[in-house]
């Protein structure tokens, strides 16, 4: 085979990987637009899990302040367990999965596709929690952190997503996965957790003095592809024992 031969088919082969990708989330997007019940009961007990930070703040203004990006980001992380053990709830049902894989779709395509659709799921909630975030911990509302927010977000659930759907995946057909994933995918971001709530508290302290915001935020793309890049080389294993 010519060296242009080689490269034609390596470009065939991930057009292939996208548009499988694209069609297992393009399922995933119609499936949720049909029935909201999993993002409204996601963003529901997010907004509960706010609610209970900000009653545990003992109504004092300074405290809850200083922790308003520490109890956004468990937010998150909380509602994400949700999320992703329900994510793969479909996929279980009468032998889904092994039809799957008799299907002529990569498990590398299946797995970007599945991830991709669990950030997007995250990454919604951020609209809502975020304004709520900031009445209920006293913070004063601009429209320019509010955008600066939602793109740490989009970072923080990129981080979640890529270990969660592989744990999820992995956990999917145990009756104790609502227990195991949590204790399997917590570990594992607490680099994601302390990077978002130090990056957020930056921006709502509004102390941008010398390279800190830059070097999170590095922190976080970094992670970000580690756990993208191995979580879909390892899915083919994960998929396979499950």
């Amino acid at each position: 085979m010519t060296p242009l031969s080689h490269s034609s088919s390596d470009r065939g082969f991930v057009r292939l990987l996208f548009s499988q990708a694209w069609t297992v989330l393009r399922k995933d997007l119609l499936l949720e637009w049909r029935g909201f019940s999993r993002f409204l009961s996601v963003l529901f007990f997010g907004l509960v899990t706010l609610a209970l930070f900000a009653f545990a703040g003992d109504a004092d203004t300074e405290q809850l302040r200083g922790g308003a990006s520490g109890y956004l980001v468990l937010a998150l992380f909380l509602s994400s367990t949700l999320a992703l053990s329900e994510s793969f709830r479909l996929e279980n049902e009468e032998q889904g999965i092994e039809g799957l894989l008799l299907l002529p779709v990569d498990t590398t395509a299946f797995y970007y596709g599945k991830a991709i659709g669990n950030t997007l799921f995250l990454f919604l909630l951020g609209p809502v929690l975020t304004p709520v975030a900031l009445v209920f911990y006293a913070v004063e509302f601009d429209f320019l952190l509010y955008l600066q927010i939602l793109g740490l977000w989009v970072l923080t659930a990129a981080g979640l997503t890529a270990p969660g759907t592989l744990y999820a995946a992995m956990t999917s057909r145990l009756r104790s996965q609502d227990v195991l994933l949590p204790l399997l995918l917590f570990p594992l971001v607490i680099p994601i957790l302390i990077a978002s709530v130090k990056a957020i508290d930056v921006l709502l302290t509004g102390d941008f003095t010398g390279k800190l915001l830059g070097e999170l935020l590095a922190l976080l793309i970094v992670f970000d592809l580690v756990y993208w890049s191995i979580c879909g080389i390892l899915f083919h294993y994960v998929i396979e024992e499950a």
